[in-house]
């Protein structure tokens, strides 16, 4: 079996952070754990689709072999015209979007499916109403993919999950061939052409499954990867100090310091040289490497990637990209006065985030200053500076500087460039 690991999109609804399939959780990239996952499925024969801009560092990253996507704008059905030509046309192949995350056994079910039949299509089973692509079936095999139908009006409890197998990878390339190019489906489109030819099966999976799309989809699948972290692991090299709290299944990694009276509950997951500071609350969280937590800091429920600073901070279900410092005292807040599902601005649009609790979604190079707070739901591009003080209700573009004037926001260009992490290494010795 052939596999075809699709990550050429350009993650713009991940926004404001950078490509998701590199960003870091728990220790390994979203790439790196489908990989995991896909490897004890019995999956070795993976191939990675990608674009220009992030296909030498996901190579670099993973050492396997890999195949660029010519025209991004084509989605799915440009990556598999780059890739089919590329692979053995007689041996089945497994396409799989790196935008899924799911347990290795939904692999393993779709294959053995697929051997009863021409393919077959995963798909989970949902109990409520989902806004994604439902499975008509008809008997024992797919007849096509009704996608958002509203509510009441789906064709089955299946919503598929891109983790598909096709036995004649020449007769989906043929398909594909025929689509109509003035459409943004075309892989839907060679399904709905191969439904009438062939027998598809469904693969319906009862698991653990974790779409990332949005910056705050990277909670949820926070949640999921720490259930599944049952023992704690201190790296040798690893110092907590002896009024220091490691309380549960708290992974820390090579050269991590926790200073006195500091409090790690787990699971968690701390990467290498990170500093838990004095006095700290670490819980539910996953830090990267270098870090430093700087003292009385709280970080909840969240993800911190790489050379993130706090010091007497609070940050709670929050996602934060790499290079990020939070000056003394600001906060995040992470939950609405009513206590309702928090929204996100994408676009022209309010989007439900389907969370309760989320705070903050930063991008790389920010600096927040001392006292800063931010509402729910908000997020700040990469490379912004936020003055001492401010309230941050509305999302921040890329590259500004952001200050109070008389009780407003007042947004202008940043012309100030952040510091590279190893100009920090001097502060880092004082600690």
């Amino acid at each position: 079996m052939q596999v075809l690991l699709l990550l050429a999109g350009r993650s713009k609804r991940f926004w404001p952070l950078s490509e998701k399939t590199l960003f870091p959780v728990c220790g390994k990239t979203l790439l790196e754990h489908q990989i995991d996952r896909l490897h004890a499925a019995g999956l070795k024969n993976i191939t990675l689709v990608g674009g220009a801009h992030n296909l030498k560092a996901a190579k670099k990253l993973t050492g396997l072999p890999a195949i660029e996507q010519q025209d991004l704008a084509l989605g799915m059905r440009g990556a598999l015209l780059s890739a089919l030509p590329k692979i053995k046309k007689n041996e089945p192949v497994l396409i799989v979007s790196g935008n899924d995350v799911v347990d290795s056994d939904a692999y393993r079910l779709v294959v053995e499916k697929s051997q009863q039949a021409d393919g077959a299509l995963l798909a989970k089973r949902v109990k409520g109403y989902f806004p994604g692509g439902y499975l008509s079936i008809k008997g024992k095999w797919v007849t096509g993919i009704v996608e958002k139908p509203k509510p009441g009006k789906e064709p089955s409890k299946l919503v598929t999950i891109v983790a598909h197998v096709h036995n004649d990878p020449k007769a989906l390339l043929d398909a594909l061939a025929d689509a109509d190019e003035s459409r943004d489906d075309g892989y839907e489109q060679a399904l709905g052409a191969l439904f009438h030819t062939k027998h598809y099966a469904a693969a319906a999976y009862d698991g653990e499954w974790q779409a990332v799309k949005y910056p705050w989809h990277l909670i949820p699948l926070l949640d999921l990867l720490l259930k599944q972290q049952s023992k704690a692991s201190i790296h040798k090299t690893a110092s907590v100090h002896k009024t220091a709290v490691i309380d549960g299944a708290v992974i820390l990694g090579e050269g991590v310091r926790v200073l006195p009276f500091a409090t790690i509950v787990g699971p968690c997951v701390i990467g290498p040289r990170t500093i838990i500071g004095n006095n700290c609350l670490v819980r539910s969280s996953s830090i990267g490497t270098d870090c430093v937590i700087g003292f009385g800091t709280e970080v909840k429920s969240s993800v911190l990637a790489d050379h993130v600073w706090t010091h007497m901070s609070y940050i709670g279900e929050s996602v934060i990209g790499n290079n990020v410092a939070f000056g003394g005292g600001s906060i995040t807040g992470n939950l609405r006065l009513d206590e309702k599902i928090i929204e996100s601005q994408v676009g022209e649009e309010k989007l439900p985030t389907g969370l309760t609790k989320f705070g903050v979604a930063v991008g790389d190079g920010c600096r927040l200053g001392i006292h800063v707070s931010t509402h729910p739901g908000v997020k700040i591009g990469a490379g912004s500076f936020i003055t001492s003080a401010a309230v941050i209700a509305d999302d921040v573009p890329e590259q500004s500087f952001v200050s109070m004037k008389n009780g407003t926001v007042v947004i202008r260009p940043n012309r100030t460039k952040t510091n590279d992490p190893a100009d920090r290494k001097k502060y880092r010795k004082s600690l």
